[in-house]
């Protein structure tokens, strides 16, 4: 079996495409299941008080249209993929934050944390070192703690939306 699985990474790797591990996609997939329209809108438009805002530094915005902008500038798929899960799980967990214990939104924010701590276990194996020097950056940045000046409010459902539309791109065709 393992000898079947690293011959089709040495022909993704001879194409020039990055694989994502099996792990990854499956729990990709419990990510986009729970990220449905219908969730998002009530869990983060509906229980909230209207044009509610998160502060979350710049960076944590994530959109398709910066993704496709490293894609032109050769970052690689895991690379992006390592962003897509830092700044995800940063956004879910500045969401929880906000929220009481009895918010009818926890429950639900804190199964989107378990499931972005079960995709951490996949993307421990990766270190910064091993990625390119921009999304490495950004990484960094993204957990640093003096990076509150570059805030920006933002809808949490917004937040969630940007999340799955990035999911979508970088995993849609590996998975």
């Amino acid at each position: 079996m393992q000898q079947g699985y690293a011959a089709v990474l040495c022909v993704l790797a001879v194409l020039g495409l990055e694989a994502a591990a099996p792990g990854e996609c499956e729990l990709t997939r419990l990510l986009q299941d729970k990220l449905q329209y219908e969730m998002r809108l009530q869990y983060m438009k509906h229980y909230f008080p209207i044009d509610y805002t998160v502060q979350v530094q710049y960076e944590e915005v994530l959109r398709p249209s910066n993704i496709t902008r490293l894609r032109n500038g050769t970052v690689s798929e895991a690379a992006l993929r390592y962003l897509w899960f830092h700044v995800s799980s940063q956004a879910v967990l500045r969401i929880r934050d906000v929220l009481p214990e009895k918010h009818p939104s926890w429950k639900y924010t804190q199964e989107l944390c378990q499931l972005f701590d079960a995709l951490g276990e996949e993307y421990s194996k990766y270190r910064q070192t091993d990625v390119e020097t921009v999304v490495a950056d950004l990484v960094k940045l993204i957990h640093s703690a003096g990076a509150e000046s570059r805030s920006k409010a933002v809808r949490p459902k917004a937040l969630l939306d940007n999340c799955l539309k990035v999911m979508r791109m970088l995993y849609g065709v590996p998975c």
